[in-house]
């Protein structure tokens, strides 16, 4: 587990930088947590602050480089659900976008909040934020991963599906970004089956497969659609041009044939769940008679990240696990 000794009593500090850091212990508390708060709230109204409000007097700094929707709505409601605060600000209004070095922003935003969450473009910025700081650092997004929304996928899963995640196997279609990765790693961490269905020239990053292969992984990469879902009982895919990225008619070319479409989701398991992280290009990663359909999980899945990222950040302030 990432972390160090700091405060007057020593704690471990936690980060949720990646997923392997909080080990299979720490997911499932995590995910336990997550879905034990969000039975907890049946009928409340959505800014009424859990009956605990464990977070009471502690403040989230939420700092985006990218834009962002369901991280930054999700993370300020969980902060006002759990009790607490949450500033939200973009790195350009920061000294940070004037040349303030991660580390002394790290230094000083360790003096005045309790935890920062971090949206940034590379994954180094991030890690040096989490190097520096003497309170808990949560990724909300890199290039490289992105762990709080695998977390949300995989209560999603457990949800529609009611068996642990363990106990289900995944076909994952498109490009190998930044989510493949975190799905990578989940699989690796939680033991579920993850097949990767991606174009040649569009395989997920070499080295994140290598460490989760060195942890004796059911993760397979392949490169036919049909494959990946075969038999699977989630469908999962991503826009084929991530943030940041300029479409191409190679890349788009490339994409086309792992394209989610009712014919795709009939060769899944028939309970198959189709999740997506959104934004969502209909009649490119999938069509809308899929992502619109009954097999669709994706707007759960979209409010489930509240609830996931509660519970992480109870993990990381020492509240549960």
């Amino acid at each position: 587990m990432t972390g160090r000794w700091w405060g007057p009593r020593a704690k471990l500090m936690r980060h949720f930088i990646d997923l392997a850091s909080a080990g299979r212990a720490g997911l499932r508390a995590i995910l336990d947590e997550a879905h034990r708060r969000k039975a907890a709230r049946a009928g409340l109204p959505k800014g009424a602050p859990d009956a605990d409000a464990p977070l009471a007097g502690h403040v989230l700094a939420c700092i985006f480089e990218k834009p962002s929707t369901r991280t930054r709505f999700s993370f300020d409601m969980a902060m006002r659900q759990l009790g607490g605060s949450a500033i939200v600000t973009a790195a350009g209004e920061m000294q940070l976008g004037r040349g303030e070095t991660v580390a002394d922003t790290a230094r000083v935003l360790s003096r005045l909040v309790d935890a920062v969450m971090l949206r940034c473009a590379a994954h180094a910025t991030l890690e040096e934020l989490g190097e520096h700081a003497t309170i808990p650092v949560i990724n909300g997004l890199t290039n490289l991963t992105h762990p709080c929304q695998a977390m949300a996928d995989m209560m999603t899963v457990e949800e529609r599906l009611g068996r642990p995640v363990d106990q289900t196997c995944w076909g994952w279609v498109g490009d190998g970004n930044n989510m493949a990765h975190s799905l990578i790693e989940a699989a690796s961490v939680m033991g579920f089956e993850l097949r990767l269905g991606v174009p040649h020239g569009y395989d997920p990053d070499a080295a994140v497969v290598a460490t989760a292969a060195a942890r004796g992984d059911g993760v397979d990469v392949m490169h036919k659609a049909l494959a990946a879902v075969d038999g699977a009982q989630v469908v999962v895919t991503d826009t084929w041009v991530s943030m940041g990225e300029t479409a191409t008619k190679d890349k788009l070319s490339a994409m086309a044939p792992f394209r989610v479409t009712p014919e795709l989701m009939a060769a899944a398991a028939p309970d198959a769940v189709f999740l997506h992280c959104l934004p969502v290009h209909r009649g490119d990663e999938v069509v809308a008679e899929v992502i619109d359909g009954p097999q669709s999980a994706v707007w759960d899945e979209a409010e489930n990240r509240l609830h996931v990222q509660k519970a992480i950040l109870l993990w990381c302030l020492g509240k549960i696990g």
